[in-house]
């Protein structure tokens, strides 16, 4: 396997290179390049995967990268059975999503450099994927906020956008600090980064030493995954084309935390007070994201909260230990999330680029492949069966009700109703009811098939995903799959603990109830009598303000961290840099510059006048000489 693994990086980095250099010659071709690129990386992480299913897997050095004293580095790879998953879901995505960019950017006159930008953001996650030490994982971690940042700002000439792309590599950065630490604690403690040698050596560490390592890591996690206090730079980050929030928020960037975790499962593992941090870290960012979305009017900021409280529910899958629970919602969150983006940007090409709900309404009519996908995903990521999200967000409550967390279980329930609600409030705002725009001035249609063909491929898989995880008492596919790596005691207790069927169904019934109750809910008042939301919106104003201002974090953020911040940087530019640092250099320039107006008189360049210095001074030396 080792001699065609490297191909996996290696096509998108190609298509990077040639993009890079002749990018001026490839112009409106360069989609060429970049997704056959992606296309050659997914066929080989299938080719992959199906080694993987037959048992086979690799933990290989391909050589030497650092090594100083001590401290050594190889680049290598780790295949096992979580790798190989989540290495068709990245290349799988990520080919139909640039596909679907061929149509959605096919005017944008940096269209080369932002399929090299795609490319280089899969080149970066399949090598963090792939890693098989700390250091290369931290190397393309960082790779990966890199590409978020030139995506993100991607249309730099507008503010918005720019300064979207540097909150997001600012915030990560801070998330970025304490995961760096965490790396540097474990060699220091184990003498190694390397994941097998580390993980084998974990059971001898102190409670205390592991609870400061994982904490750190988890630190990083929260940043990259957007979870609170460190979500706040991915609503911001809709800035960017609508193919990199589906890139972002489906494949790539925002599931690295939650696969970090599970790969470093063994530390988590043995880290008791981390993992109940990770629990209500989850369930609160999972919880309060959604509420904000509840009133959000913005059809990519809805998806975006919507992403942040998934992510919440694949950590509190994580956290229980329920890590196979956290992979296989990351997997099928992937399809319907990245469906509901490329839908949302469907929309914004028929609506001249309107993100406004409120200025939309019946396109079901004229956009009857979006409106169809984009029902899909709702009722996936809503939890009906038998479409995916049901199955693996199922997974999780279950895992914290085997577990006697009664308390995130209700909460997770609460959050279930309230996605359920605000999807189909998308959904009924953007598709159904009369037209709320002006259909003479919005000649709204159907997006081209390069675009619609991608929906409808990940329309299906958000229907048929789910089903790997049919059975019972961890004896479904993706158990059967993903064991062999959280094999450990204890790696999988909660989640396999298991239900009796009364209990099963018990619980199956409830998260349908709750699913349900929200559509009837969303389809009440904002299909069957539109107005009641204004009368709600003006019953409930105080709430309604805070949560349409996001509970002002943003606000707070501002004036206890970036304000103080800024007032400081500015205060030591005036008093320290401008007077000490510059009066210390411009001081040292006029004392030069005097220097040499006094010597510019004796070097004028004239013969007559250094032959009279000369003189002058022979009859001086003379004069000393003669007066003694």
């Amino acid at each position: 396997m080792e001699k065609f693994v490297w191909l996996i990086p290696a096509f998108p980095l190609i298509g990077v290179l040639i993009n890079l250099f002749f990018g001026r010659w490839t112009g409106k071709k360069a989609h060429w390049i970049a997704c056959l690129a992606v296309l050659g990386s997914f066929i080989v992480s299938l080719m992959v995967f199906s080694r993987v299913m037959q048992g086979e897997t690799l933990n290989y050095d391909y050589f030497n990268w650092i090594w100083v004293g001590s401290f050594h580095a190889n680049a290598g790879v780790l295949i096992d059975p979580l790798s190989a998953l989540m290495l068709i879901v990245v290349t799988g995505v990520s080919f139909l999503i640039h596909v679907y960019s061929i149509g959605y950017m096919h005017d944008d006159p940096g269209y080369p450099r932002f399929f090299l930008y795609l490319n280089l953001f899969v080149f970066s996650m399949v090598s963090l994927v792939l890693a098989n030490n700390f250091l290369l994982l931290y190397v393309f971690w960082e790779a990966v906020g890199l590409c978020s940042y030139l995506l993100i700002g991607f249309w730099f000439q507008k503010k918005s956008a720019s300064d979207a792309g540097k909150k997001a590599f600012i915030v990560n950065r801070i998330g970025d600090f304490g995961f760096g630490l965490g790396i540097m604690m474990i060699f220091v403690v184990f003498g190694s980064i390397q994941f097998t040698e580390v993980f084998g050596m974990a059971s001898g560490a102190s409670v205390a030493c592991l609870t400061a390592i994982t904490l750190l890591l988890l630190l990083g996690a929260m940043g990259k995954s957007a979870q609170i206090p460190l979500y706040v730079w991915l609503p911001d980050a809709m800035e960017g084309p609508t193919p990199v929030s589906a890139l972002i928020h489906a494949a790539t960037m925002v599931t690295a935390g939650v696969y970090m975790i599970a790969r470093c499962h063994v530390l988590f593992n043995l880290a008791p007070l981390t993992q109940n941090v990770i629990i209500w870290m989850g369930m609160l960012t999972a919880f309060f994201a959604a509420t904000i979305a509840l009133v959000q009017k913005d059809i990519k900021r809805v998806l975006a909260y919507s992403t942040i409280s998934q992510l919440g529910y694949m950590f509190v899958g994580v956290g229980l230990g329920a890590y196979t629970a956290g992979i296989f919602h990351l997997a099928t969150h992937a399809f319907f999330k990245a469906l509901l983006f490329l839908g949302a940007g469907s929309v914004m090409h028929a609506m001249a680029n309107e993100t406004d709900m409120w200025k939309m309404g019946g396109l079901s009519k004229i956009m009857k492949y979006t409106s169809w996908t984009f029902l899909i995903a709702c009722l996936a990521i809503a939890g009906i069966p038998p479409f995916a999200g049901f199955f693996s967000k199922e997974e999780i409550l279950g895992a914290a009700w085997s577990a006697h967390r009664y308390e995130i279980y209700a909460l997770g329930i609460l959050t279930a109703l309230m996605t359920a609600f605000y999807m189909f409030r998308v959904y009924f705002l953007t598709f159904k009811g009369t037209p709320r725009y002006n259909v003479h001035s919005h000649h709204a249609h159907e997006s081209p098939w390069v675009m619609t063909f991608p929906l409808m491929v990940l329309a299906v898989f958000s229907v048929i995903a789910g089903w790997v995880g049919i059975g019972t008492h961890g004896g479904s596919w993706i158990h059967q799959f993903l064991n062999p790596v959280f094999t450990l005691p204890g790696s999988e207790h909660m989640a396999e603990a298991g239900h009796s069927g009364s209990e099963q169904l018990l619980l199956m019934g409830i998260a349908i109830a709750a699913a349900l109750a929200g559509i009837g809910l969303a389809w009440q008042i904002y299909l069957k009598d539109i107005k009641q939301s204004d009368r709600m919106a003006a019953q409930f104003s105080g709430l309604h303000k805070v949560l349409t201002n996001k509970y002002y974090v943003d606000e707070f953020y501002d004036a206890v961290f970036v304000t103080p911040i800024k007032n400081i940087s500015i205060a030591l530019w005036r008093g320290f840099d401008a007077v000490v640092i510059d009066g210390t250099v411009n001081g040292i320039g006029w004392f030069v510059s005097i220097i040499g107006q006094l010597l510019r008189y004796f070097q004028s360049g004239y013969v007559r006048t250094y032959t009279t210095m000369f003189v002058i001074g022979v009859i001086a030396v003379l004069g000393f000489y003669l007066t003694r």
